[in-house]
């Protein structure tokens, strides 16, 4: 088995104003994309399962032992 040594980031969803695919409370994988980043916003999979742009204000950064990061990681 190979293991991903990529970190992977984790965000909690604290807002989800007129976002129909965002549950508040609920855990999303982040994915890097430095452009939206520089605009305030972070690329989230969402409940669709597709990646978009949300505000970065609707969600707190979570610091996630390797353990969690691999239980909740999206599969491929």
């Amino acid at each position: 088995m190979t293991q991903n040594t990529k970190k992977q980031i984790f965000m909690l969803c604290i807002e989800n104003k007129d976002c129909e695919d965002l549950e508040r409370r609920k855990i999303y994988q982040v994915l890097p994309d430095d452009e939206a980043s520089k605009e305030g916003y972070v690329r989230v999979i969402d409940e669709s399962g597709e990646d978009y742009l949300y505000p970065e204000s609707y969600f707190i950064l979570l610091q996630l032992p390797r353990e969690a990061q691999e239980a909740l990681q999206v599969a491929s």
